[in-house]
């Protein structure tokens, strides 16, 4: 048996990642081929979260905050859209981002893509918004693997961390 599943919008979370990249290049691709309309949503937050904010507020670091997540997701935008336009709306929301992308996802018949990230027991310490938004959306989730290339990218990243020369202070 095959599902399949009628998508009338794919909404696709963007970080900047390389897993976020990997989701909307996958959104892309799938609203291409079928004809639907995408939309781009970046959530971010104030450093130390809303509480922090509300205790000491700064209104020109969150305009600074807003306009670089702007900044961030019309450049994740123009190198998703290499292969041709495709109907899509891009925004910015303030919040945590499983939150954001969940409430976003709000109408029949919409998708959303969210990179699936790392696996391994140092990754289960952090939240992870993949698993929030599989948890909470109301809608089919398609959790798009990291891609192996980012994988080589970690090991290699690793190796040459490691291998640095240590500096010695008894000679």
């Amino acid at each position: 048996m095959t599902w399949e599943i009628r998508a009338r919008r794919y909404v696709v979370g963007v970080s900047g990642s390389l897993g976020s990249l990997a989701a909307l290049h996958q959104a892309v691709g799938e609203a291409r081929h079928h004809g639907i309309e995408l939309l781009m949503i970046l959530a971010w937050e104030p450093p130390g979260g809303d509480p922090a904010c509300l205790r000491a507020p700064c209104p020109p670091l969150l305009a600074d905050l807003r306009r670089k997540a702007e900044e961030r997701i019309w450049a994740a935008r123009d190198a998703a859209f290499a292969g041709g336009p495709v109907p899509c709306g891009v925004t910015t929301a303030r919040g945590p981002a499983g939150k954001v992308l969940v409430a976003a996802a709000d109408r029949p018949g919409d998708v959303l893509v969210v990179g699936a990230g790392r696996r391994g027991k140092w990754n289960r310490l952090r939240p992870s918004v993949t698993r929030y938004c599989l948890a909470h959306a109301t809608c089919p989730v398609l959790a798009v693997p990291p891609s192996p290339l980012q994988r080589d990218l970690s090991v290699w990243r690793r190796r040459t961390t490691f291998r640095r020369p240590v500096p010695r202070f008894d000679r």
